[in-house]
């Protein structure tokens, strides 16, 4: 399976996101799966986030997947009506709606007072239709995904009972439809009635990225596939965790980061890697560091001002100019992943977030190529044996 989310605030960016992007990259052709971030969770019922950017906003030819400008009177618009047609030319292309809000918001509807409402609330809205008085999206989800950060607590008691009251409601609407979750690295907070559910969620995305950036001083590596050190996480040690907590590992979705962190002012030993340096505030998309990556290995004068480095261990690369460093994904370290996923029998890849790629696509690509050519376990076991950093 290869997941990716669309972002919905993709609409208000300097050069607008679009649903006919993914068209023009050939990234919908490569896509089984779209997670449309986002549904709201709030004041005990699920919501449309952004009226405007789901069911409003017109499209123009230019811009619109059919070429035809959305007609002034047309009932659904916006990125609502786009997937809809992106559906039409693509059937088998899968669209779920991500519930995400606070997640003291989630807590106060997983309670058994108010969950058989709530639940109620998101099923009406979303998988029913019944975006707005009088507009229907009906047919265009094909499933839920739950994007809870964290229950932790006596709130992770709920965790499941929600999940379950989920899938009732669900299969009263139709057999077949999708219910996932996205999962912490760690499944500590999550309780411990996990094997019930395992056999709730259909998928299970691993946000097995943020394992370092900017909160610290010292640079690192957002998503490594392994680590040495005991104390670091990484892809490995979240995907051994969840297994070992009972999850089967063909409903688990390594998560890849399309965008990156950055670091100024980095001492030079080591290429800057595990160095201190000033945190870059914010990520950037994968598309800016990109622009950053030497296309020749040596400048004018013999020297490159910019040059990507490499963890051995983990395949993971970093740019660094004697005072920058970034952090991010790339087509190798994505091979390499898909080769530990094929090792262990896993479902395949999350993208967070599908803006973030080049416009022609450069890590869906190499993360649909990576899966697809189901690749062998050369590179990562060759990392695995391998300690030292340049």
């Amino acid at each position: 399976m290869l997941v990716g989310y669309f972002p919905q605030w993709g609409l208000y960016s300097d050069t607008p996101y679009t649903v006919k992007a993914l068209v023009e990259s050939r990234g919908a052709a490569m896509l089984d799966q779209i997670n449309y971030a986002q549904g709201f969770v709030k004041d005990g019922r699920c919501s449309v986030a952004d009226p405007n950017a789901d069911m409003y906003h017109p499209f123009d030819a230019a811009s619109s997947v059919s070429g035809v400008t959305d007609p002034a009177d047309a009932q659904l618009k916006g990125y609502f009506g786009q997937l809809l047609e992106l559906k039409r030319l693509y059937p088998k292309l899968k669209v779920l709606i991500s519930l995400e809000g606070r997640a003291a918001d989630f807590a106060a509807d997983a309670r058994p007072e108010q969950r058989v409402a709530f639940v109620a609330s998101c099923v009406n809205l979303f998988l029913r239709g019944n975006v707005a008085p009088g507009v229907s999206a009906l047919g265009l989800f094909d499933g839920i995904d739950v994007d809870w950060e964290f229950p932790g607590g006596a709130d992770a008691a709920n965790f499941v009972p929600l999940l379950e009251e989920f899938r009732k409601q669900m299969d009263a609407v139709r057999p077949g439809l999708l219910l996932n979750v996205a999962l912490g690295p760690s499944p500590k907070p999550y309780g411990t009635d996990l094997a019930r559910l395992a056999g709730l969620v259909d998928q299970a995305g691993l946000m097995t990225y943020d394992f370092n950036g900017p909160w610290s001083r010292t640079t690192g590596l957002i998503a490594p596939l392994v680590s040495a050190s005991p104390d670091d996480d990484s892809v490995e040690r979240s995907v051994t965790a969840w297994k070992a907590a009972g999850m089967p590992p063909q409903k688990l979705l390594i998560g890849l980061p399309f965008y990156g962190y950055g670091w100024r002012e980095v001492a030079t030993e080591n290429h800057g890697y595990g160095q201190d340096g000033r945190p870059i505030r914010g990520d950037r998309p994968y598309r800016f560091i990109h622009s950053m990556i030497p296309r020749e290995p040596l400048a004018g004068d013999g020297t490159s001002a910019t040059v990507v480095y490499r963890d051995p261990l983990s395949q993971a690369p970093w740019l660094f100019d004697g005072s920058s460093f970034w952090t991010y994904e790339d087509p190798v370290s994505i091979e390499s992943k898909a080769s530990y996923a094929e090792q262990q029998q896993l479902g395949g890849f999350m993208v967070w977030e599908l803006s973030g790629d080049t416009a022609d696509a450069t890590l869906l690509k190499a993360a649909h190529g990576a899966l697809t050519q189901t690749p062998g376990s050369g590179a990562v076991r060759k990392s695995l044996d391998s300690t030292a950093r340049p």
